[in-house]
C-alpha cells in the first residue's frame, strides 16, 4: 500500500507542477506542442502493453472490446459537452478561432497569445480539470492494479506523469486568464492530485484481490478514454502549434515508456 501511495503521489505530483508553471509562467507554443506529443508517445505505449492487453488477458477479447469502446464513447462524449460549454459565443469568436480543442487552450498558456484569449475562452481551464480527471481516475485504478499485482507499472506511471504535465499547466494557464486567483486555480488542481492519487490505492487494495474478468473492465474502460483524448485532444492541439516537427518528439515519448515497460 504504500508503494501504491508512493506512485499516486509520483503521477499527480504532474499536476501540482504543471499548474504552479501555468500560474506563473508563459512558454512558447512549440514547447507546449513538443510536451503534448511527447505525453501522446508515452500513452500510447501505456494503452496497448499497460491497459489494454491487461484488459484483454483478464477477461478475453470481447469484454476489453467493449470496455475500450464504452470508455472511448464517454470520454467523447463529454469532451464535446466539454467542448460546447468552455466555446465562446458566436458574437466573441474570431476567425480562426474554433480550430483544435476548446478544452486544452494553448493560447492561454503561451507567450504569444492573442490579447482575446482571455475573454474568449476562460472557461477551457475548467473544461480541461474534469476531463483530466474522468481520463485520469480509471488510469490511476489501473496503476493501482498493476502494482497490487506485482506487475510494474512504471511505463504507466511515466505516461500519467508525463500527460498530466502539460494538461494542468494548460489548464492552469487558462484559468488564470479568465481571472481565477492563483491560490485557487492551486487548491482546484490539488483537489484533482489527491482524488487520482486515492483512485491509484483503490486500485492497489480492493481491486487487486478480485475476479480478473471483474478488473478486465476498468483497464479496458481507461484504454478506451485514452485512445479518445489522443485523437480527440493531444495529438490534434500537439501537431497545430507544432508541426510535423512533434513526430519525433512522439517517438521519443513512445519509446522510453516501452523501456519503462521493460523494466
Amino acid at each position: 500500500m504504500g508503494t501504491a501511495v508512493l506512485f499516486g503521489v509520483v503521477a499527480s505530483s504532474a499536476l501540482l507542477v504543471g499548474a504552479f508553471i501555468g500560474v506563473r509562467f508563459q512558454l512558447p507554443k512549440r514547447a507546449l506542442a513538443i510536451l503534448l506529443s511527447f505525453a501522446a508517445g508515452a500513452l500510447i505505449t501505456a494503452l496497448t502493453f499497460e491497459l489494454f492487453e491487461d484488459a484483454y488477458e483478464r477477461g478475453g477479447i470481447w469484454r476489453a472490446a467493449i470496455g475500450l469502446l464504452i470508455g472511448a464513447v464517454a470520454f467523447t462524449v463529454l469532451s464535446a459537452l466539454l467542448d460546447r460549454w468552455a466555446q465562446p459565443s458566436s458574437s466573441e469568436k474570431p476567425a480562426d478561432e474554433y480550430r483544435g480543442s476548446a478544452k486544452l487552450d494553448t493560447d492561454a498558456a503561451a507567450s504569444e497569445r492573442s490579447p482575446t484569449a482571455a475573454s474568449t475562452r476562460g472557461a477551457a481551464g475548467t473544461a480541461l480539470l474534469a476531463a483530466v480527471t474522468l481520463d485520469g481516475v480509471p488510469e490511476n485504478i489501473a496503476l493501482g492494479v498493476s502494482l497490487g499485482e506485482g506487475t510494474g507499472g512504471l511505463a504507466l506511471l511515466a505516461a500519467i506523469f508525463v500527460s498530466n504535465l502539460p494538461e494542468a499547466l494548460v489548464g492552469a494557464s487558462s484559468m488564470r486568464s479568465q481571472g481565477r486567483s492563483v491560490a485557487s486555480v492551486i487548491v482546484m488542481w490539488s483537489i484533482c492530485a489527491v482524488l487520482l492519487v486515492v483512485a491509484v490505492v483503490v486500485g492497489a487494495g480492493p481491486l487487486a484481490n478480485t475476479d480478473p474478468e471483474t478488473v478486465s473492465l476498468p483497464l479496458a474502460f481507461a484504454a478506451g478514454a485514452v485512445i479518445a483524448s489522443l485523437a480527440d485532444t493531444l495529438m490534434p492541439e500537439a501537431y497545430e502549434h507544432g508541426g510535423p516537427a512533434v513526430a519525433i518528439s512522439t517517438a521519443a515519448g513512445f519509446v522510453l515508456s516501452f523501456v519503462l515497460s521493460l523494466v
